[in-house]
């Protein structure tokens, strides 16, 4: 238990060094489980061995508290199975097409591996070569990205600064190019890539394939951010990324199916309810009804739409098309 406690003492210290804005008294509370009380002392506690606390000003009128310890950055040890896992990331990303982040994530794991203590580099060495050699990632069927090089890096540039962003848009389908002058606010991550921009002078958000962007150009104007707009808020309004008014969704998975289901992410606010005979619920609110389809044929005869009627209609439409189509040797 006391080792426990020291564990959870330094991994706060560790919290409140990496925070520029600081952790409030409820961070602590949320991130460590601890009641109010015990995140007081454990301050207290830092405060008293470090000497390093202080707080930040902030606008939501709640203190903040943060660290600023040279010291605390020799305790920092980082393990084979961190580096491990930083190396599987950028294997991801590199195979679904995102060659900059995934250089991004490797630079960072080799800058940690250069941290390190001569003492224990050799070791640490020895023991992520054996991990890399055990373990890799699987191919997984789905779309590669072709993105231009350097359009992330310039994307993000044009995030901070604010600058307008004019390119030239490839229309998916009809491939009709456009040149458009955008405000980037924000860019989503999923099967594709996507920037959410509006284009200037409007005020309803658009999302832009990268891979259909040509000749990107930051501009010398720049732009007033949505005050209200929140990414994250964005982002939940749809099952994937395509954006249309959110349904409430309900779904039911058969008792053979309700492992999986009840293990599976289908949406940041989903609601899961068990029943007696063996099934799962899973309801929440989103758009993007055709991926819905997409993915949801997926599960085959395991799952049954319950709401909305016209999502279940649209899937039996889907599979009715798609039966028709490989039902015949021709």
């Amino acid at each position: 238990m006391r080792y426990e406690r020291l564990t959870q003492v330094l991994e706060l210290a560790l919290e409140l060094q990496a925070s520029r804005r600081g952790l409030t008294l409820a961070d602590v509370q949320e991130r460590f489980g601890f009641s109010r009380r015990t995140a007081e002392r454990h301050l207290q506690a830092l405060e008293m061995v470090f000497g390093w606390v202080e707080t930040v000003d902030s606008d939501d009128r709640r203190k903040h508290w943060r660290m600023r310890a040279p010291a605390l950055r020799q305790l920092v040890r980082v393990s084979p199975n961190e580096l491990a896992e930083l190396n599987a990331a950028a294997e991801r990303l590199q195979r679904a097409g995102l060659v900059e982040r995934a250089e991004v994530v490797r630079a960072l794991a080799t800058k940690l591996r250069a941290m390190q203590q001569d003492r224990s580099a050799d070791a640490l060495e020895a023991d992520f070569e054996a991990l890399l050699q055990a373990e890799g990632v699987a191919m997984r069927p789905g779309p590669r990205q072709q993105l231009a090089e350097g359009l992330l890096a310039l994307l993000r540039r044009c995030i901070r600064g604010r600058w307008i962003l004019a390119f030239d848009y490839v229309a998916q389908g009809s491939a009709r190019r456009k040149r458009v002058r955008v405000c980037p606010h924000g860019i989503l991550y999923g099967n594709r890539t996507f920037l959410v921009a509006p284009v200037e002078g409007e005020e309803t958000m658009r999302l832009w394939r990268l891979g259909n962007i040509e000749n990107p150009q930051p501009t010398n104007d720049t732009f007033e951010r949505h005050a209200n707009f929140d990414l994250q808020r964005y982002a939940k309004q749809s099952f994937g990324t395509f954006q249309e008014t959110p349904a409430n969704v309900v779904l039911r998975f058969s008792a053979k199916a309700a492992r999986d289901a009840r293990a599976f992410i289908f949406h940041p606010d989903q609601r899961l309810q068990e029943h007696d005979d063996g099934t799962v619920t899973v309801s929440f609110k989103a758009g993007g009804l055709d991926e819905m389809c997409w993915h949801l044929v997926t599960w085959g005869e395991h799952v049954t739409v319950e709401r909305p009627m016209r999502l279940r209609r649209r899937l039996a439409k889907m599979c009715g098309e798609l039966a028709a189509h490989h039902g015949s040797d021709g």
